[in-house]
């Protein structure tokens, strides 16, 4: 798919036309790949990519309480907090980038005005000031819940990807989309464990 060519109707801009591209950017966190992601197992998502025992803890607890209700069919909590990846569009929050659509699909033109309205210092890849500026333009009115959520995501994304420079790559930031970064990052944090060991 060529973004720079001008075309912009629905069917070019959507990527895997009816594939749920968000279903695969969670299930890396379905450790025992049942379709329902609990705590536990989001926390052992994040400590495969090399997180630290706080943040995992932390992710873990916001993210499945957060979600658990939305994904789930039914009024009634469950006190395990499960994520139902089948349902996972129905826990997209406001106040995002609409990179993902309402059925989970990767909009190409949102992905690249990303960085078309907010990469100032570097065409592909973004600084903290200017990732920042991207959550302040994307808040809708009165939705802190979005606005928590988006604040979340980008800035763990931003502090465990950002380069030596303090750049957040375009190309990592693609990945977080397609679900392919988690991956590479857990087969990163293993190589690293087996040098040190």
């Amino acid at each position: 798919m060529d973004v720079s060519s001008g075309i912009t109707t629905a069917q070019n801009e959507v990527e895997g036309s009816g594939e749920n591209v968000l279903a695969k950017h969670v299930a890396f966190f379905d450790r025992n790949h049942d379709g329902v992601i609990y705590p536990w197992e989001t926390f052992q998502g994040f400590r495969a990519i090399g997180s630290g025992l706080l943040l995992s803890t932390v992710a873990a607890f916001f993210i499945n309480m957060g979600l658990s209700g939305k994904t789930r069919p039914g009024k009634f909590p469950n006190l395990l907090f499960p994520i139902e990846i089948k349902n996972i569009t129905k826990a997209k929050h406001g106040s995002d980038t609409d990179v993902y659509d309402t059925e989970g699909r990767f909009v190409a033109s949102k992905f690249e005005d990303i960085f078309k309205k907010h990469a100032h210092t570097c065409a592909n890849a973004l600084t903290s000031e200017e990732l920042s500026e991207m959550l302040k333009a994307n808040r809708e009115p009165k939705d802190y819940a979005g606005w928590i959520g988006a604040y979340s995501e980008w800035k763990i994304l931003y502090y465990l990807c950002k380069d030596k420079n303090g750049y957040l790559p375009k190309e990592t930031i693609r990945g977080v989309y397609d679900g392919s970064l988690f991956e590479q990052m857990e087969r990163d944090a293993q190589s690293k464990k087996h040098k040190q060991g």
